[in-house]
């Protein structure tokens, strides 16, 4: 073989490498966007590079494969559900206690399961590997209770603090939210000083008791998403 016609090999081995490890790397970056979601494109807009971002996200799905999760018994999951419903049933009277005791519960609810809780940073990375479509309200709902710790949050924001905490709890719980047409949801202060409700209606954005609906194994497909 000529000296030209081995070049030609050796350029066309070269371009078909380059385009395998092209393909793989598309691959594993769609794998990373499917599963990661817009927490994705949040650790991108973080880091340096791309590259530095997909690698902090494949370390979050390694150190998550050794995680030991655990799936709560029905009782178990019977008692959190209630006990939910007990604390936002408060929400009127003292919004500021409740939302800090469901910052409490979702916590506990997390280390029940098997994740770590004993850093924030870790406990969002870890989680936002199964959870990344419901980290970003976590994350809103913990800055609203941070800000009420200030005195800096008002009723509403306490209020979408509330419905924050319980997307993520109900789907960590295996609950499916179901609108409920029967309760008043607090809006601001009236001149007297007292929560002021609203009226129920099939609108209402209240989260609403998760104890009479199924687990994780039965939950129903929502008619209206």
């Amino acid at each position: 073989m000529t000296t030209a016609g081995i070049v030609i090999l050796i350029v066309v081995g070269v371009v078909v490498v380059a385009l395998a490890v092209g393909g793989w790397l598309i691959t594993r970056r769609r794998a990373l966007q499917k599963t990661f979601g817009p927490e994705y494109d949040r650790v991108a807009a973080e880091k340096p590079s791309r590259a530095a971002a997909e690698q902090e996200l494949r370390g979050r799905e390694r150190r998550h494969s050794e995680l030991e999760l655990r799936p709560l018994a029905p009782d178990a999951r019977a008692r959190y559900a209630a006990e939910w419903d007990e604390i936002q049933a408060r929400f009127v009277d003292s919004p500021s206690h409740v939302v800090r005791e469901c910052d409490a519960l979702v916590t506990r609810l997390i280390t029940d399961i098997g994740y770590p809780t004993d850093g924030a940073d870790e406990r969002l990375a870890l989680l936002s590997v199964e959870y990344a479509g419901t980290l970003g309200r976590y994350r809103d709902a913990h800055e609203i209770s941070l800000r009420d710790e200030r005195g800096e949050a008002s009723t509403e924001q306490l209020r979408q603090a509330l419905v924050h905490y319980r997307t993520l709890f109900a789907e960590l719980l295996g609950e499916q939210p179901v609108a409920q047409t029967d309760e008043p949801i607090a809006t601001e202060p009236d001149v007297s000083g007292r929560l002021r409700t609203a009226p129920s209606t099939t609108q209402s954005r209240r989260p609403y008791p998760l104890a009479s609906r199924g687990g994780i194994h039965d939950r129903p497909t929502p008619k209206h998403p």
